[in-house]
């Protein structure tokens, strides 16, 4: 508690004397509506709020005077910095031989007050007359500087538009004062709201921000900026999470309650950020319901509190979380600085608000400390500015100073009001007609007559350039600021910049440590986690609330948070999720793969060892398992089968339509030709073991005929391939691949139909099925004279093959190539070792044969009637006889024991001859290899 100093009541008495100005106009004011003036050539009106609010508003009921209360420091020092800069002005002789004087009154953030403002600037011989005609009326004041809230500069700017006397502000930034149908005589030294709020938005959306809450005053400032900001959200990528207005009147009846209403409802939300678009002191009313229930968000406050020191210095302000906010340009004046410290009326002018600041500041008085302090004392907040050291003297506090102003407040907030003063300065120079040595131009003129040069004025000042649009704004940039932590209080650090014209940001943030998060990671609000490229939102009831979905194959997202995938283009695929579309690999059996290569390796060796097997044929083609194998045959049964192999090099490499073609042709003639071979051999011993009539043996006879029945089969099967070739020939596979795969398979198709493809099979497997047939009824005949088991096992061993193959072929379309080549190599060894190496086995020493009497006998045994050998025998009454056109006869004699049995072919033979030497055969059957 400080000292008490002299009597009470001598000091408040100085206090209420000192605010009592002279009668003007028959009326006497407890507080001045124009409080400060300084006489001048041509006079500048000053309308900024000195005081925050009307006393009892709501209750005013008669046309009496306002009595403003809560004095406001910030508006103070920014009617201070108009003050200094005219009297700089002045003293720089900027206009020579113009003075500039000023007149200032108090708006006290009240429109009605205001216009009782403007009626005391605007009159003339202390009255202010009606006319029909304004053009020739030429008030005192010329222009109006002001004012502080976009609500009363709307309330005044329709007044002065009757007289279209200019209304300069420099901080009412409403989009409506763009409007000249509207607002002609209005002009702002900064830019408009629309931009604000595209700045808003645009900061937002750069730090991840989709989610957010509003809280606006219903005022014009208020509805504007939000009905602005609103049409900036989906641009940016914005929802709102909530919105809620509350009343601008301070003393409204209900402020409290719907600020307490305002609070559960930020409370409630999971929106993390809130946009504030109201005066600094809803802002604290706020912020004392948030510090109560320990609420904490992440603040966004525009120009009308984004700078406020009464809320940077509340008590728990820190405790209410983050604050970011946009203001206007500012910047700090040395000289300006200095006129604080030494504070003073004008000469030949006074301050009334000098004076009350004065009073405030170093007047001595302890009962408005206590703890019931009387009605006429100033609230809390206003007491805080009083000095420590007030009452340690008795000096007249008029003429106390000190650098209070410069150390507590911002003094480069003032900047863009000194640019109004500067616009208007060079205005007049222009409209005055000045040049270095005087002013020839008429000082008392008409203020539309500034009005119309001021619109097109452009200066220079502190190293920027400025001028009007055709709007009357400025289009500068803006000044993103952020709350520091500063002991119990916060400071404003600036963190970027937002230019208007290019709507380009410029922020730096990595310094800065969030409450949120406590470090340097950006706390996030959204209503649904970011889509990663690969996914898109797939939207739900609003535009920032969603479900992140893959995108489909075919298609992608290379950005987050897209609301669209898109598609891939030309030549390239994606699967389902990603981010990017590549080119499809091709998928075709490479000659540097592993399965490739041991194809071709088996197809080689294959070749190689049917030309070893074609080689032994043919040294020992005298030899009697030769004889047996017939090597004519046999040779040709390896061509076809050389073919086959060949077949299977061309299912090698990428696929083309020749390709395609020769190998399934080439498969299908060699293999045909091979099987061609084995039903003669299988016929023959069909013709030969097997007991007929005469008559069926004369006809089966001459059907025996192996060139003719070689070269028609192969014939009829190049028949299918010619026809399968015209009508549904084989081709590369026109099948696009699936979306699931990014491997583009590159195989033939054996034809649109594949009906071609189909006979050309069952033709072959039909071959191999008569002959398998008529190997299985002469399976009983004695190996050494045919050929039945190896006809057996091979033809077997192609149809359990084939038959495997099939299904393998139809499920399994992506390994057709491989599947069919391996088939036909597995079917072709299987020849190969069933026919050809045994035979060549005994040709290079293997086994001798049977006598012939073993093998008679053997016989006898396994087909069952009586095979009689021997001396005398009885003989057996029988007309029937075998006749085949390889008929053998036996032409070396037969000892009892084991002697070798040449069997040769006898060709046109009806009878067996039968010769014996020491051995009467009395019944002979035809013996056929």
């Amino acid at each position: 508690m400080p000292p008490r100093g002299p009597p009470r009541s001598f000091f408040w008495a100085l206090i209420t004397l000192s605010s009592i100005p002279a009668r003007v106009a028959g009326c006497d004011f407890l507080q001045p509506a124009c409080g400060a003036q300084a006489p001048g050539d041509v006079v500048i009106g000053i309308m900024l709020p000195s005081h925050r609010k009307v006393k009892a508003l709501q209750e005013r009921i008669r046309p009496e005077n306002f009595h403003c209360s809560d004095f406001d420091l910030e508006s103070f020092l920014r009617s201070l910095a108009v003050i200094h800069e005219i009297e700089v002005i002045n003293a720089a002789g900027f206009l020579p031989g113009v003075r500039l004087g000023y007149l200032m009154c108090d708006t006290c953030s009240s429109a009605s007050k205001s216009l009782q403002s403007v009626g005391h600037m605007l009159e003339v011989n202390g009255s202010l007359n009606v006319m029909c005609d304004y053009t020739d009326y030429r008030p005192r004041v010329k222009i109006v500087l002001g004012a502080l809230y976009s609500e009363v500069s709307i309330a005044v700017a329709k007044l002065l538009n009757v007289y279209m006397v200019p209304l300069l502000s420099s901080t009412s930034s409403a989009p409506d004062l763009s409007n000249k149908l509207r607002f002609p005589a209005f002009v702002r030294t900064i830019p408009s709201d629309k931009h604000q709020t595209k700045a808003v938005a645009t900061v937002m959306h750069h730090l991840g921000w989709n989610w957010v809450g509003v809280v606006y005053g219903d005022d014009e400032y208020g509805s504007a900026a939000f009905q602005s900001f609103l049409g900036n959200t989906e641009a940016s990528g914005l929802c709102l999470a909530y919105q809620e207005v509350v009343p601008h009147y301070l003393d409204h009846l209900l402020s409290a309650q719907r600020m307490k209403q305002v609070a559960e409802q930020i409370r409630s939300s999971d929106a993390q950020v809130v946009l504030l678009i109201l005066k600094a002191e809803l802002v604290e009313d706020l912020f004392r319901e948030m510090i109560r229930t320990g609420t904490s968000r992440i603040w966004f406050a525009t120009d009308a509190w984004s700078t406020s020191r009464a809320l940077a210095q509340m008590e728990g302000i820190n405790e209410v979380g983050d604050i970011l906010g946009i203001t206007f340009v500012s910047k700090k004046s040395e000289s300006f600085d200095g006129y604080l410290k030494n504070l003073t009326a004008t000469p030949r002018g006074y301050n009334r608000f000098i004076e009350e600041y004065k009073n405030l500041r170093f007047n001595c008085s302890s009962e408005c400390f206590s703890s019931s302090p009387p009605s006429y004392c100033p609230s809390p907040e206003v007491l805080r500015m009083k000095s420590a050291s007030a009452c340690n003297n008795f000096l007249d506090p008029q003429k106390q100073n000190d650098d209070y102003l410069v150390t507590a407040l911002d003094t480069s907030e003032t900047f863009l009001h000194k640019v109004a003063v500067w616009a208007t300065a060079h205005a007049l120079k222009e409209l005055l007609e000045c040049n270095g040595s005087s002013c020839l131009g008429e000082i008392n003129f008409p203020p539309w007559k500034l009005l119309e040069v001021l619109k097109t004025v452009k200066f220079e000042f502190e190293n920027l350039n400025f001028n009007f649009d055709r709007n009357g704004d400025f289009e500068g940039f803006y000044d993103l600021v952020v709350w520091k932590p500063e002991g119990r209080h916060r400071r404003c650090q600036k963190i970027g910049k937002f230019h208007v014209v290019e709507e380009e940001i410029e922020l730096d943030i990595k310094d800065v440590t969030w409450f949120s998060t406590a470090n340097a990671t950006i706390p996030q609000s959204r209503c649904s986690e970011r889509c990663a490229p690969g996914s898109v939102k797939k939207i739900l009831n609003v535009y920032c609330c969603y479900n992140c979905t893959l995108c489909a194959e075919g298609t992608f997202s290379d950005a987050w948070d897209l609301d669209t995938c898109k598609p891939c283009p030309n030549g390239t695929w994606s699967l389902k999720g990603w981010d990017r579309c590549t080119p499809r690999s091709e998928s075709y059996l490479r000659w540097a793969d592993t399965h490739p290569i041991i194809m071709v390796a088996a197809s080689v060796f294959g070749i190689l060892l049917l030309f070893a097997t074609f080689v032994i044929f043919l040294v020992y083609r005298d030899s009697q398992p030769m004889k047996r194998a017939e090597v004519k045959l046999s040779c040709v049964m390896m061509a076809g089968l050389s073919v086959s192999f060949a077949s299977v090099i061309c299912f090698m490499g990428k696929p083309s339509v020749h390709l395609c073609r020769a190998r399934q042709v080439m498969y299908a003639m060699g293999f045909t030709l091979c099987v061609s071979c084995v039903l003669v051999k299988a016929y023959r011993t069909f013709l030969a073991f097997l007991p007929f009539g005469q008559l069926t043996c004369r006809r089966l006879h001459k059907l025996y005929k192996p060139t003719v029945i070689v070269i028609v089969i192969t014939a009829l099967q190049g028949i299918i391939c010619l026809l399968w070739l015209i009508f549904d020939s084989p081709d590369i596979d026109p099948t696009p691949p699936s979306p699931q795969t990014m491997i583009r398979l590159i195989q033939c198709s054996e034809g649109p139909t594949y009906i071609g493809f189909g006979i050309m099979l069952i033709y072959i497997a039909l071959l191999a099925s008569v002959g398998f047939l008529l190997a299985i009824k002469g399976r009983k005949v004695p190996q050494e004279f045919s050929e039945t088991g190896y006809i057996i096992f091979s033809m077997l061993m192609y149809l359990f093959v084939w038959v495997c193959f099939i299904p393998v072929y139809i499920t399994n379309n992506e390994h057709a190539s491989p599947v069919q080549a391996s088939a036909i190599l597995v079917s072709t060894y299987g020849i190969i070792f069933c026919h050809f190496l045994p035979k060549c086995y005994e040709a290079l020493g293997g086994s001798k044969t049977d006598t012939l009497e073993r093998i008679l006998r053997r016989w006898e045994v396994i087909s069952g009637p009586k095979l009689e050998v021997g001396v005398n025998a009885p003989s057996e009454k029988s007309n029937r006889c075998s006749v085949t056109s390889t008929t053998t006869i036996l032409r070396s004699e037969v000892s009892p024991i084991d002697s070798e049995i040449f069997i040769m072919p006898m060709l046109n033979e009806e009878m067996l001859t039968c010769m014996k030497v020491g051995i009467k055969l009395r019944r002979c059957r035809s013996i056929s290899i």
